[in-house]
């Protein structure tokens, strides 16, 4: 994924969110539902979530420079737990605490129906970006299982955006409810029920979306299809003998950085090692071009007494940034 893909639906979703925050924020005034004020502060909080999201795409988006050689990726990973963390607390808990007020102290909700109107139109909004959401996933996700693709995607601000727009569409459902109940029964208690179920959705979207990101905060490993291209780069090369060691660490959505020891025929001398690892290099880019930064060092492996009789240079470092 390139780095601009990133953006269109975060845009999409804030421009949404900033009306229904707006017209859900009118209602609540005017019905005095807690649960429309549980949809109001989540819509709003989504609205800064999605601003914090685009934060993290400009500066993952910087070159790297010295004090930050692999570039800014995990910028995004960084923003995306934040908004995780502001949707937990932002969102969440607010919401939580107003029903555990609305219950403690019931008041009866007036204009349900122009309540209950714009939830229904907010629920097409959600519901019609939410589907947005799933097919741009569908499109990335290729042949694994959606479920799958949740948990070992490194597009981030994809599933925060999706894990928002999902919350909201829960939430959406159980507000409608919450309203309507209050208004049948004539018992303002289910409006704060409703509120409650929000924030108890919104928390658990919460951390589902922490625990995500946090591990490719800390350094997740990339793709193992990548691990698979350098298997089948090495078993075609019959210059290669083995791959001895290898780390690839995810440096932001579309960055990968790998560091590969390479064992090579025992008739391969010094020179030819570093024309070989252009070559593996040029192979690896071509296949994946997420490969941002390579690393490369030939090695014998160490249950051998003895290096191959014609390598005669010592263990060298090939470090090769795209497009150099």
């Amino acid at each position: 994924m390139s780095k601009d893909d990133s953006t269109g639906h975060i845009i999409q979703s804030l421009a949404i969110n900033i009306t229904i925050a707006v017209v859900k924020g009118v209602a609540a005034f005017l019905t005095g539902s807690g649960s429309m004020l549980a949809e109001a502060i989540h819509s709003s909080a989504d609205c800064a979530n999605q601003l914090l999201l685009l934060v993290g795409v400009k500066q993952g988006k910087r070159a790297p420079d010295a004090s930050h050689p692999l570039g800014y990726g995990r910028a995004v990973y960084f923003w995306s737990f934040m908004v995780a963390l502001l949707l937990f607390s932002g969102g969440g808990v607010f919401s939580i605490y107003e029903g555990i007020h609305k219950i403690v102290h019931p008041e009866p909700v007036e204009k349900v129906w122009l309540g209950v109107g714009i939830l229904v139109a907010s629920l097409f909004l959600e519901g019609a970006a939410t589907i947005s959401n799933m097919r741009e996933i569908n499109r990335r996700r290729g042949k694994l299982a959606f479920g799958q693709y949740l948990r070992d995607t490194k597009d981030s601000d994809l599933i925060v955006v999706f894990g928002e727009n999902s919350a909201a569409v829960l939430g959406l459902v159980f507000a409608i409810f919450a309203l309507l109940a209050s208004w049948f029964t004539g018992d303002g208690h289910w409006d704060g029920y409703g509120s409650v179920a929000i924030g108890l959705v919104l928390v658990g979207v919460a951390v589902f979306l922490a625990r995500e990101v946090q591990s490719l905060l800390i350094g997740e490993s990339a793709d193992g299809a990548i691990a698979e291209t350098i298997d089948n780069i090495v078993r075609d090369g019959v210059e290669y003998r083995r791959v001895l060691h290898l780390i690839t660490v995810q440096q932001g959505p579309g960055e990968v950085m790998v560091a590969v020891k390479l064992a090579f025929k025992e008739d391969v001398s010094g020179a030819d090692v570093c024309v070989l690892i252009d070559a593996f290099e040029a192979k690896l880019r071509a296949a994946r071009p997420d490969v941002r930064w390579c690393f490369v060092e030939p090695d014998v492996p160490r249950d051998e007494p003895s290096a191959p009789s014609r390598v005669s240079t010592p263990s060298q470092l090939a470090i090769t940034p795209s497009g150099s």
